[in-house]
């Protein structure tokens, strides 16, 4: 048996991660078959049997996942000018860190699919999972099994967490469409809709392929580069990105860049662009992240694609601020294998200076992986196609408002697309983080229950819940939990949820930091608002406004009435014992929770980081620690543990 799995498996190496097929389908088939009736013989199933990747039985749902590393954005370049600039910030960020080595780049494909992470424990797959946000994504094991190309054990024993992309080839595309019932569109769209079809039958069926590229979380890497790193993945099996480019001269990158987009017709995969990278490790960790994407890394992405198409149709969508944004539907046009039926169009006055007309011809543009836009009219519509300006809102027939260029819709309390939208902003996770109410579920609500503020979630009782559309026992009893904990939340968080215009998440909590209450923001005038970083004449003017505005510092004050406590921030003390110094958190810690360790930090007078550089003075280590241990280790930044933290908020 193990010498027919190793057989097998060698087989499917050859042909799916090296692409040099040495058995034929007959023969696999052949030896497929004597194995399974091997092991239904013996009743045993090796670990890395390829049996196992048979599609079991449809899920019944997703279920959320937890990444170990968090799966970042990336930085995008869409010109060469906008390129020389991310080099000129790599150098600087460079000149900063002396000891370092030379900076050396690497160039790789940026593949047009759907991200895949994969854990491994011991040698065995144990979770899949898409990208999700980034710290959370969907559980998808059972349809990655199905995936020849990825391993199902690998020789590296410890703890490791690897990304990659999951495709499907433009041949295998072409050759599933000359028999299926509904042809798939697209690659991508084929890609991503089989790996997150809760039948794993329909993700076998597909034949998808994966490409792997960066490691998240590993306890002792045998790597100090990309080189490393690519090598690493190759020696345990996975199908690698290949590094296309590997040097210090930028003209390289660019000559690099130009080959890859002449022969990007020819590939048998799509990709949008490619990925330049800093190849030393020690150097990403001294570049560190932003809230967003590496520092040490940036997409470059492809000219944009232009084509012609029909313009059928122009509705107007409602947004939270319950400003009115035309959407062109347009007659589908495919790009790269995606294919669009919408663009964008900015206001009605966008429109007139296109001279659009519904039926006309017009150019459209997709560039990068935002909804195309609509550039002009190639010819006159059809007579009687002019796009009307509409004087009601679509969704409530209120009387429109004028303001500058922008349409508003002024039944802030009665319009169902704005208060969906406000509700679904402030129960989003970078908000309350109520992750039981989804828009979806929010629809419910506002139909059958009559929600139309934040507040009122938090009347909510869970036998008004029972039996609502989508809603069981359990369920209700969810959201009504969620909500109770969401009570306790950080001021930062509940100036995001309330939605005031032109503050986002880092200004937020620089308020929360200058001002550390909710009581003294609102009482802050115009002077003092400036006073804090980044914070201008609009900015402050909209929190005016909004504190000022009797339906919102009514919403306020119900939201603070229902029993949601906003914490305060509690101003550093000066000459702290951690005055001055930078943390970095990372594991669970054995008795204090990431919230309470760090407000014991900012107590003493410290910050609190969440990338390591070199500018972290302690990295805070608790149990189960994730890439950010290594990098430390790298950078020779000091390790604290639990026990000396206590010690030192027992002696202060």
């Amino acid at each position: 048996m193990r010498a027919l799995v190793d057989q097998l498996n060698q087989a499917s190496h050859q042909y799916y991660v090296l692409d040099q097929p040495q058995m034929t389908d007959a023969r696999w088939d052949a030896l497929y078959d004597e194995l399974t009736g091997l092991e239904a013989a013996e009743g045993l199933v090796l670990p890395d049997s390829p049996t196992r990747r048979v599609g079991g039985e449809p899920l019944p749902a997703f279920v959320t996942h937890t990444h170990l590393s968090r799966l970042w954005s990336m930085d995008k370049a869409q010109s060469a000018q906008q390129l020389a600039q991310w080099f000129e910030r790599a150098r600087q960020l460079h000149a900063r860190h002396p000891g370092l080595p030379p900076l050396r780049f690497s160039v790789e494909y940026k593949y047009d699919g759907l991200t895949l992470n994969l854990t491994y424990r011991e040698g065995q797959l144990v979770q899949a999972a898409t990208r999700g946000n980034g710290i959370t994504g969907e559980q998808v094991l059972a349809q990655a099994l199905t995936i020849r190309g990825i391993p199902l054990t690998i020789p590296y024993q410890g703890l490791l967490e690897i990304h990659g992309e999951c495709i499907m080839r433009l041949s295998v595309l072409a050759r599933y469409n000359r028999t299926a019932a509904e042809p798939l569109k697209n690659a991508r769209n084929a890609a991503a809709g089989a790996l997150r079809n809760l039948d794993p039958k329909v993700t076998a069926a597909r034949r998808l392929d994966a490409r792997f590229y960066e490691v998240g979380t590993i306890e002792h890497p045998p790597y100090t580069d990309q080189a490393g790193l690519n090598a690493f993945i190759s020696e345990q099996g996975f199908p690698t990105s290949p590094i296309l480019y590997q040097g210090s001269d930028e003209q390289g990158v660019l000559a690099a860049i130009q080959q890859v987009e002449a022969q990007r017709e020819a590939l048998d995969f799509l990709i949008d662009g490619v990925v330049i990278k800093v190849m030393d490790l020690a150097t990403r960790a001294a570049f560190g992240h932003t809230d967003k994407f590496p520092r040490w890394a940036v997409a470059f992405k492809f000219a944009a694609e232009e084509a012609t198409t029909v313009l059928e149709q122009v509705t107007w969508e409602v947004g939270r601020s319950g400003k009115l944004t035309p959407l062109a539907h347009v007659s589908p046009v495919d790009f790269s294998g995606v294919t669009v039926r919408r663009a964008t169009l900015n206001n009605y006055g966008d429109i007139q200076r296109k001279h659009l007309t519904l039926g006309s011809t017009v150019f459209i543009r997709r560039s990068n992986d935002v909804i195309p836009e609509i550039l002009g009219r190639v010819e006159d519509g059809v007579p009687g196609g002019q796009i009307a300006l509409p004087t009601h809102c679509p969704a409530c027939d209120s009387g429109l408002v004028e303001v500058g260029a922008h349409l508003f819709c002024p039944n802030r309390l009665g319009c169902r697309p704005q208060v969906i939208a406000r509700l679904t902003h402030f129960c989003s996770r970078e908000a309350m983080d109520i992750a039981s109410l989804s828009d979806k579920t929010l629809e419910v609500l506002y139909d059958h229950l009559g929600v139309r503020a934040p507040q009122d979630l938090y009347a909510l009782r869970v036998e008004q819940l029972i039996g609502l559309p989508g809603f069981q026992r359990r369920k209700a009893e969810k959201v009504v939990e969620a909500l109770a904990i969401s009570r306790d939340c950080q001021l930062d968080a509940f100036l995001i949820a309330i939605g005031i215009p032109n503050i986002g998440r880092a200004t937020a909590r620089d308020l929360a930091r200058h001002f550390g209450s909710l009581q003294a923001l609102r009482a802050a005038g115009h002077a003092q608002l400036l006073e804090v970083p980044e914070v201008g004449d609009i900015m402050a003017a909209s929190i005016l406004d909004f504190f000022s505005d009797p339906v919102s510092a009514g919403m306020v004050d119900a939201l603070l009435a229902s029993g949601v406590h906003p914490r305060e921030v509690r101003a550093a003390p000066a000459g702290g014992v951690f005055q001055g110094k930078s943390f970095v958190l990372t594991g669970t810690l054995p008795t204090l929770t990431r919230q309470q360790a760090e407000e014991l930090i900012v107590s003493l007078g410290g910050t609190v980081s969440g990338s390591v550089s070199r500018k972290t003075s302690y990295l805070l280590l608790g149990e189960n620690p994730g890439s950010k241990a290594d990098k430390a280790r790298a950078l020779g930044i000091e390790v604290m543990d639990e026990a000396r933290l206590l010690a030192h908020v027992k002696k202060a």
